[in-house]
């Protein structure tokens, strides 16, 4: 299977369209493979983000650091997951955040232009990209309740209840999502 079935499989998942040969040839041409070594930045804070990633193998992390040089994780992505600051990437201002690596990853990544010329040209895109906003605003929401509502030990539990992979792949990371 090549990084670009990954994406195929993703996109017909979450739009339950089949694309067609010559989708998948639009599509293989707005997304490049690139592969970061762990710790290595897609993203640092002040830049604008130029890319939107699909993660076909491989971590990242996106967070804030503080004026204590304190790091606050606020995403973590694995595979088949989307990655990037989607605020910086449409808005084209600069992040508050960096994304890294944090186990060697490939992606493939998109512009902002591509991205936009995926959604005039392939209904599937469309569809799949207002699923991941309904998903994403869904979670949000649920993150900032339990943020407000909830002990740093109720919050843990149901961290490791709902992304128990991303626990068993690194134990530690929990202390600094809670």
């Amino acid at each position: 299977m090549t990084a670009h079935d990954s994406l195929f499989k993703y996109i017909e998942t979450h739009s339950q369209t089949q694309l067609t040969k010559s989708e998948m040839e639009v599509i293989k041409n707005a997304f490049v493979l690139k592969k970061l070594r762990k710790r290595q930045y897609l993203l640092q804070e002040g830049e604008i983000c130029k890319y939107f990633s699909f993660i076909v193998k491989g971590a990242m992390r996106q967070y804030s650091v503080d004026d204590k040089g304190v790091e606050h994780i606020v995403q973590l992505s694995i595979e088949n997951w989307w990655v990037g600051d989607r605020e910086s990437f449409i808005m084209l201002t600069p992040s508050t955040y960096n994304v890294d690596a944090w186990e060697d990853t490939e992606l493939l990544v998109t512009t902002r232009a591509e991205q936009l010329d995926l959604l005039e040209k392939i209904p599937s895109i469309s569809s799949m990209i207002l699923k991941m906003d309904e998903r994403h605003f869904i979670a949000s929401q649920y993150r900032l309740n339990s943020v407000i509502s909830q002990t740093a030990d109720k919050r843990y539990e149901d961290f490791a209840n709902r992304y128990p992979e991303l626990l068993q792949r690194s134990p530690n990371i929990s202390s600094r999502l809670i």
